[in-house]
């Protein structure tokens, strides 16, 4: 039995401790936005917060998540990830769309820790997320655009 603290809920989980904790949040607790790419933690489509981190769940063993906050995209909340959301919409950021909920979690980091970054603060930020469409530099122009209206006073600041 794990005790793991999933999008500000307390879970119970009977599986192997050594099981990845994307294993978990899709196939026992049916959250799904977080996606398997890669299974070797290179790609970032399987991007969760823990305790405020970014962390490849594909490659931490759900016992190494006991006792933390762990947030997936469907826990995500406020004004930056709403931010981020349209920005992706207005510029046409995901294409197929399968990494969009990694890139969306490493952004939020991002602009949480850094609320006017440049194209280089981006690049950084966004350099463990792969898209194999290649949207980068829509995704790029999506950041920015969060930023600025996040920056903006009618927005009112940021959250």
């Amino acid at each position: 039995m794990v005790k793991i603290h999933v999008n500000d809920e307390k879970k119970r989980v009977e599986v192997d401790p050594d099981m990845p904790l994307l294993w978990v949040l899709r196939e026992e607790l049916g959250l799904t936005g977080t996606k398997f790419g890669c299974g070797s933690g290179y790609c970032g489509a399987c991007v969760v917060h823990v305790d405020g981190a970014p962390v490849r769940s594909c490659m931490m063993p759900v016992s190494a998540a006991e006792n933390k906050k762990v947030t997936t995209i469907e826990g995500m909340s406020g004004d930056v990830v709403e931010g981020l959301q349209k920005a992706w919409v207005e510029q046409n950021a995901p294409q197929c769309g399968y990494c969009q909920s990694g890139q969306i979690m490493s952004a939020a980091l991002l602009l949480k820790s850094n609320p006017t970054p440049s194209d280089s603060d981006i690049d950084n930020a966004m350099n463990g997320n792969l898209c194999r469409c290649g949207t980068y530099q829509r995704i790029r122009r999506a950041i920015h655009s969060a930023a600025a209206d996040l920056a903006s006073p009618a927005s009112g600041g940021t959250s």
